[in-house]
This record gives structure tokens, C-alpha cells and sequence, in this order.
């Protein structure tokens, strides 16, 4: 009998660890802003004209294609979870300073993309009646914008480019709907170091940030 009841108290451990997982999926949107960033690299080679200035960069988080993201965290009973994010985030440069610099375009707007592995902590059901669950988030991974650049009429630089690496931060709180769906309000900061090919023959870099006040649903299982 003792052997019996070690083996159905093996059995109910195993049984109920799967259900101490949790897999969420996150969508959401959101304000974003992207701050000024220093600009510097050149046009046409080493020997092209050469750029070394501050940019103001603009977000315009609502117009097309708009800013959004979506994630997915596998939770442990802990309160850790990890999983992979993707921020499909905007930077424009201010019309004065892309003139000033001879530009006929200079934005990441399709987007300034960016990918991270995360690691996740929450602390479920704290507050107004074990509805609200405060969360923070940090990632790392790469940038991926979509380059929409030309200078003077010269080549026009359009496409995707892998440009360097990124990371993330982020702190918010959800607030439960159904056992299945809550509702999420976050802020988020991101950070990107971008090397820009260009296909005149020159190289651009910046450090682009963005700072974001998201609101999306999850979903879990």
C-alpha cells in the first residue's frame, strides 16, 4: 500500500506540472517617441561626403504603417517567464533636419524593427482584489529596420537591413478580464546601435532609442 501511494503521489506531480506552465501571447499598440540621435558616416565611400550631426528623430506611432508589437511568454509557476518579442517601432527624421542635410528621405519607418529574446517577472494577483498583476520585462537581441534613405537624388537605399544589436526594457501591470484574456498597460524602452549600408557606397550609424506607452491584450493557455 505505502508503494501504491508513492507512485499515485509520483503520478499527480507529474500530472500537474504541465498545468503550472502557462503560455501567453501579447499584441498591443501604442505612443512611441524616438529622441534625437547623433548621425555620422558617409555617403558615397571614404572618400564621399561625409555626415556628423544630431538628428531629431519623430515616432508618428498612428500613421501608416502604425506602431505595434506582439509577444509570447512561457510562465513558470515562479513568476519568471521567457519568450521572444517583436516591436515594429518608427523613427523619422524632423523635415528641417533632413533638409539641412541635403536628404530627400531619412526614416526606419517600415519599421525600425526590433527583435528580442526576454526574460520576464510578474507577481500575479497583488492588487484591487487579486484583479491587477504588476509585470517587468528586459531583452536582447538585433534591429532590423526597414532603410528608406536617399541623399541629394543620389542611390536610394530602400529595404530591410540586419544593423546591429538591440535591447529592451519594460514595466507594467495587466489586469485580468477572463481566466484567459487581461488587458495590459506597459512602458517600454528600447535601444538599438544601427549600421546603415547604403547603396551609394556608404555607411551611416546611429544609436537609436525609443520610449513607448503601450496597451494591449494577452491571451494564455
Amino acid at each position: 500500500m505505502r508503494k501504491l501511494g508513492v507512485k499515485a503521489a509520483a503520478a499527480a506531480v507529474i500530472l500537474a506540472s504541465p498545468a503550472a506552465a502557462e503560455m501567453e501571447y501579447s499584441f498591443y499598440i501604442g505612443s512611441q517617441s524616438a529622441p534625437h540621435s547623433v548621425l555620422s558616416g558617409t555617403i558615397d565611400g571614404t572618400a564621399g561626403t561625409a555626415i556628423d550631426s544630431t538628428v531629431a528623430w519623430e515616432g508618428r506611432s498612428t500613421a501608416p504603417p502604425p506602431y505595434y508589437g506582439m509577444r509570447g511568454v512561457y510562465w513558470r509557476e515562479s513568476g519568471w517567464g521567457y519568450g521572444l518579442e517583436f516591436t515594429h517601432a518608427k523613427a523619422y527624421a524632423s523635415d528641417a533636419d533632413r533638409a539641412s542635410l541635403g536628404f530627400d528621405s531619412l526614416e526606419f519607418t517600415d519599421g525600425h524593427n526590433i527583435i528580442t529574446a526576454n526574460i520576464h517577472r510578474r507577481w500575479k494577483n497583488q492588487w484591487w482584489n487579486g484583479r491587477l498583476t504588476p509585470f517587468v520585462t528586459a531583452g536582447v537581441g538585433v534591429a532590423m529596420p526597414h532603410v528608406d534613405i536617399q541623399h541629394g537624388g543620389g542611390a536610394h537605399t530602400f529595404g530591410y537591413q540586419l544593423t546591429g544589436p538591440a535591447a529592451r526594457l519594460g514595466a507594467g501591470v495587466s489586469m485580468a478580464i477572463t481566466d484567459r484574456m487581461s488587458a495590459f498597460t506597459e512602458y517600454q524602452f528600447t535601444y538599438s546601435d544601427n549600421k546603415i549600408d547604403l547603396d551609394s557606397g556608404g555607411t551611416l550609424e546611429t544609436s537609436l532609442i525609443t520610449n513607448a506607452l503601450n496597451f494591449g491584450i494577452s491571451y494564455s493557455f
